[in-house]
């Protein structure tokens, strides 16, 4: 059998009574594998093929954004030149941007636009944090390094954050059918400043020009050069501008005291996060910006901070476990078991 055919299943109806659901299955009983699930970022598009429920993300391409008009024709060069030309049954695409049913927009490029456009039968748009927080029960082992804490406790809500281009922040709850992931724009709320260093940097860029500084402007891959313009300011030397990489990277006093106050105000992000969510499961933290600093969390006042966000609460978060995500593809992960939670009981035909 040619491995690239899709194989065709089919939904199994609802028992009992016929009644909505159950009419509405069999108005759309018939799904094709494999599915298309997919990870949409400003700069790059990451595609892969899931060949039957419940297994993992295959054949996985990343494509360049700005190299293709738009969606539709990402993913036709996907499925052109890395999946045989197969036409998938069903489709799973997060997006770094806001969704509204079957539309979409990229926060930090110019594709905008409704998944209708892809002609696909079955296809459902996520946010990329909505995608990154699905992908959390099936992550263990190597995907994870502790950051503190006891193991996850299974079971339990959890919450996802990262600093990438932005900073993202979902939650996730158990429900019959599995878990449903709780999207949200967390990343905008006031920044945590608990020290006299942090609020005098605050003041700094207001002072600068900035009227609100929110978690963003500073726990992220383009916030933390302005924290350390901040830490400047503060200090009294000229700000030098610096890239994300160039002051995670470097020996500098200035950029080391930097990483230390970016990991110390993400610990009391993260506890905020913890304690809005009641996410006793374990909070995660994904994105591109931490792994480039991972062996200096230990050292810094990440937890203590994240352990002290409400002290009346100390003992609550002490029993919630951190993590950061080192799996390369979560979100694909995270797209795939959606798929799986959307579609359960299927039958090959």
């Amino acid at each position: 059998m040619d491995r690239h055919r899709p194989r065709a299943v089919r939904l199994l109806p609802p028992r009992g009574r016929p009644g909505r659901a159950r009419r509405e299955c069999l108005r759309r009983c018939r799904v094709s594998l494999p599915w298309l699930v997919a990870d949409i970022g400003g700069t790059n598009a990451r595609f892969g093929l899931v060949t039957r429920p419940g297994g993992q993300p295959e054949a996985v391409a990343v494509l360049d954004v700005s190299q293709h008009l738009g969606l539709a024709d990402a993913v036709a060069a996907y499925l052109a030149d890395h999946a045989g030309g197969v036409r998938p049954g069903a489709a799973c695409l997060a997006i770094a941007g806001p969704v509204d049913k079957d539309r979409y927009r990229l926060t930090n490029a110019g594709w905008s636009g409704s998944v209708r456009e892809l002609g696909l039968p079955h296809t459902i748009l996520l946010n990329d944090f909505e995608a990154l927080a699905i992908s959390l029960p099936h992550l263990a082992g190597d995907d994870l390094v502790p950051l503190g804490g006891p193991p996850p406790a299974a079971g339990l809500a959890k919450a996802v954050l990262g600093p990438g281009t932005g900073l993202g922040v979902a939650g996730l709850i158990p429900v019959r059918e599995g878990w449903q992931p709780v999207p949200g724009e967390g990343g905008h709320v006031a920044v945590p400043v608990v020290t006299d260093l942090e609020m005098e940097i605050v003041r700094a860029l207001h002072a600068d020009g900035l009227p609100y500084v929110d978690a963003e402007h500073l726990l992220s891959g383009t916030g933390l050069p302005r924290l350390h313009r901040g830490l400047a300011l503060v200090r009294g030397v000229a700000p030098e501008a610096r890239t994300a990489a160039q002051i995670t990277s470097s020996g500098d006093p200035l950029c080391v005291e930097t990483v230390e106050v970016f990991l110390a105000l993400l610990g009391g992000f993260a506890g905020g996060v913890a304690l809005t969510l009641g996410a006793r499961g374990g909070v995660y933290l994904g994105g591109g910006v931490l792994p480039r600093m991972v062996d200096r969390i230990p050292g810094s006042a990440f937890r203590a901070r994240f352990e002290t966000t409400a002290p009346a609460l100390a003992e609550y978060a002490a029993a919630i476990a951190t993590s950061l995500i080192i799996a390369e593809q979560p979100a694909l992960t995270g797209s795939a078991a959606w798929l799986a939670q959307r579609f359960p009981d299927v039958e090959r035909v």
